[in-house]
């Protein structure tokens, strides 16, 4: 039986401020032909189906309408979904009771009872062949948030010892079904140690100050796989084969330039499961840096002039990058970039501008204490800052206008 492990699809994400419905949509397609020609028997969806937790309803109508494809694909598919941090886990399960009749499963809550205590049973599902024998046992958890996991008292992490101690006990709920012959595998939305991130991970992932890595020795060594969701670029965790990311099947940043996005697919059989193979997802749209490193804006004028033109293409053209070296501010930098780049096959997503470093050997100058931010006047701090920015002195007009503001100001403040 195969197993298609994936997750992050961000359904509903602009890509600096681009709608990335075609793409999405063209992943989708392609999803639901590999599950056909690969013979999938089980999809794990390891969360961030949707990249709001109030998504729009064609995000939503998108997501059902996959649903309705792949299991008419595969009548015999099994389908399991977890929520992840970007999900409402409540919007997520609203009609998991109707889609449960058609082997689909979501978890997005981590079910109590009135005395507080987990229900593990909801979050262990069969995976069936198609003759309806259970092959494997699935741990079906979703992302973790405080309250779900249990409080393990003088924890010096209790965030991470706490889900380290969920992922423990569910999998000694599985042991007890688990009969010879049948494996364990585990799902998981979730930032482990170790993990490399991209760009776009380290503005949105890193929010606790590292006390949200997992360790990998919080997946029991006789888990056979754990599909991991969360961090977007594919990887093994821990030098460990079967402790996967697979990463996002779209580019969600300009650092995955030459990343390869794909799903990982392996075969589960009465050995435990066979090595993890990636499958490549096609890129429905391209991304491109020009030029390929920071030039001067001579240069970089010259690159998109030369880049070809639209000639009537109805296609979706490239999301372009533009990487720029700059001696200092240059105010018309959008309106000349967009003048290069008018009528060229290409969308322009980002101007990426850097500065000259004429200090990069100087020391670089400590904080300033509270007492002595108090003791600076307006003018210094903007000097200090702006220096700080540009590596050059600032121009005697723009030292004026800033006066002049700080003057209006203060004159407003006397009022």
């Amino acid at each position: 039986m195969k197993v298609l492990h994936t997750a992050d699809w961000h359904i509903g994400q602009l890509f600096h401020g681009h709608d990335r419905t075609y793409e999405h949509q063209q992943f989708l397609y392609w999803l639901v032909q590999t599950i056909k020609d690969e013979q999938v028997g089980v999809l794990l969806i390891s969360g961030d189906v949707f990249d709001q937790s109030n998504p729009s309803a064609a995000a939503v109508k998108m997501f059902y309408r996959f649903l309705n494809q792949a299991t008419k694909a595969n009548p015999h598919l099994q389908i399991i979904v977890t929520a992840g941090n970007h999900d409402s886990a409540p919007r997520l399960e609203s009609p998991k009771p109707l889609l449960e009749s058609s082997n689909i499963h979501i978890i997005g809550l981590i079910e109590k009872d009135e005395a507080g205590n987990i229900d593990y049973e909801k979050l262990i599902i069969p995976l069936k062949d198609q003759t309806g024998a259970t092959k494997a046992w699935c741990l079906a958890i979703p992302f973790l948030r405080i309250g779900d996991y249990p409080v393990i008292p003088n924890a010096d992490n209790p965030y991470a010892e706490g889900i380290a101690a969920l992922y423990q006990q569910v999998y000694q709920h599985a042991l007890a079904k688990k009969q010879n012959g049948q494996a364990i595998i585990c799902m998981g939305h979730l930032h482990t140690q170790q993990a490399e991130i991209t760009d776009l991970d380290t503005t949105e992932r890193l929010i606790m100050g590292g006390v949200e890595h997992i360790s990998p020795a919080s997946f029991h060594e006789d888990i056979n796989y754990v599909a991991l969701g969360h961090i977007h670029k594919a990887q093994r965790i821990g030098g460990k084969e079967h402790i996967r990311y697979c990463g996002s099947p779209l580019p969600m940043s300009f650092s995955e330039l030459h990343y390869k996005h794909q799903v990982l697919v392996f075969t589960l059989n009465e050995k435990g499961i066979s090595s993890p193979q990636p499958i490549e997802v096609p890129l429905a749209i391209p991304l491109l840096r020009v030029p390929s490193t920071h030039s001067s804006l001579p240069d970089v004028l010259l690159a998109l002039q030369q880049l070809p033109d639209t000639n009537g293409d109805p296609g979706f053209p490239p999301y372009l990058q533009v990487c720029v070296l700059l001696d200092g501010p240059e105010p018309s930098l959008r309106h000349q970039v967009e003048k290069a780049s008018a009528g060229k096959h290409v969308r322009l997503t980002k101007i990426d501008s850097r500065y000259r470093n004429a200090s990069a050997g100087a020391t670089q100058e400590q904080p300033f204490s509270h007492d002595r931010l108090n003791e600076l006047k307006p003018l210094d701090v903007f000097t200090r800052v702006y220096e700080s920015k540009y590596n050059t002195p600032v121009p005697e007009a723009i030292q004026q206008l800033f006066n002049q503001v700080a003057q209006e100001v203060s004159q407003i403040q006397a009022t």
